[in-house]
């Protein structure tokens, strides 16, 4: 899928796809892989080739200086990202997209060097086809009453009102398209098992946090506790509260901060102020956030409704009888 959507991307910025498609043999990837995934994943390859246009072919076993001219490469794009961020003086991102605009503007810079070279080579490549093929995959889950659904050994939560439905989920290399029918009901980061042995959990507290208003306790033995915090500044409190209040009483302020972040969308500037509150030595008080966070009353107008008298509605029930008039004039 990682190879489907970037080489995809790279044709349909190039303009055009190349007669030959030259890939190493890939023998570290199918390793270990049974014996039909890799029969699967070699007839996706060749649906993709032959989409394209393209022949396929590898490097030869053994004479590793075929590689050379790609290693080399990304040798230079890697120092040139590396310097880029020392230059930028952070590698700190808001998001994954923040950190690909990033590569994406690196990346075109390099290739902006190479244009003229391109366009030499532009008139030999061959035209694109009308539309771009599938680069995921598609399964079909259910989501159980827990509140999400597995799938390749990753729990994934999902909104309540989609517990009991049949999902068709569509697999890409970073992230999950949900759909129910045709509609799109959300998109979710893909995941990964932390090991062989161990799954792993991609958790939006949203999803979950009117479960846990339920059964505060639920939290403090949650497989997935972790995951359920947006931001450090609530797992901070979870343990500032655990180490001084207690368990039961961690559990209810801390689910009680998650759901005023839900409710009133203040999740970032919540974490400022519990940071805050912490660091100054103070635990949070639920009631002092939830005036600052919450509305205020006075600032909420009273509406006065005026009911309109059902007799008003009789005028529009009642029926005038018209007498027809005919267009003949009589001649006495």
């Amino acid at each position: 899928m990682a190879l489907a959507e970037g080489l995809q991307n790279a044709l349909w910025g190039l303009g055009g796809a190349p007669r030959e498609h030259r890939s190493d043999s890939l023998s570290a990837a199918f390793r270990n892989l049974e014996r039909d995934t890799q029969e699967d994943l070699t007839l996706r390859y060749q649906d993709l080739m032959r989409h394209y246009g393209m022949t396929p072919t590898r490097n030869n076993l053994g004479v590793a200086h075929e590689n050379g001219s790609i290693e080399s490469s990304h040798g230079h794009l890697k120092k040139a990202l590396e310097d880029a961020l020392l230059l930028r003086g952070s590698r700190d991102f808001a998001d994954l997209d923040a950190y690909r605009g990033f590569v994406d503007a690196i990346v075109g810079r390099r290739n902006a060097n190479n244009r003229k070279r391109i366009a030499l080579e532009r008139p030999m490549l061959s035209p694109l086809p009308k539309r771009r093929t599938a680069d995921y995959e598609e399964k079909i889950v259910t989501v159980t009453s827990s509140g999400g659904f597995m799938l390749r050994r990753v729990f994934y939560t999902a909104p309540s009102r989609l517990i009991g439905h049949r999902l068709r989920v569509h697999l890409y290399d970073d992230r999950l398209a949900c759909f129910l029918g045709a509609t799109l009901m959300l998109t979710l980061r893909r995941g990964r098992p932390v090991s062989d042995t161990k799954g792993g959990h991609v958790i939006d507290y949203r999803h979950v946090i009117h479960a846990l208003r339920k059964k505060p306790m639920a939290l403090n033995n949650l497989v997935y506790r972790d995951q359920v915090f947006p931001r450090p500044a609530y797992a901070r409190a979870f343990e500032t509260l655990h180490r001084t209040v207690g368990d039961k009483r961690a559990c209810k302020v801390t689910v009680e901060l998650l759901a005023l972040a839900h409710d009133r969308g203040c999740e970032a500037e919540l974490a400022e102020a519990i940071d805050g509150e912490l660091d100054a030595g103070r635990l949070p008080d639920l009631a002092t956030l939830r005036e600052r966070f919450g509305p205020n009353p006075e600032s909420v107008p009273v509406i006065t409704v005026t009911f309109v008298p059902l007799s008003a509605y009789d005028e529009l029930v009642a029926v005038h009888a018209v007498e027809p008039t005919s267009n003949l004039e009589v001649v006495a």
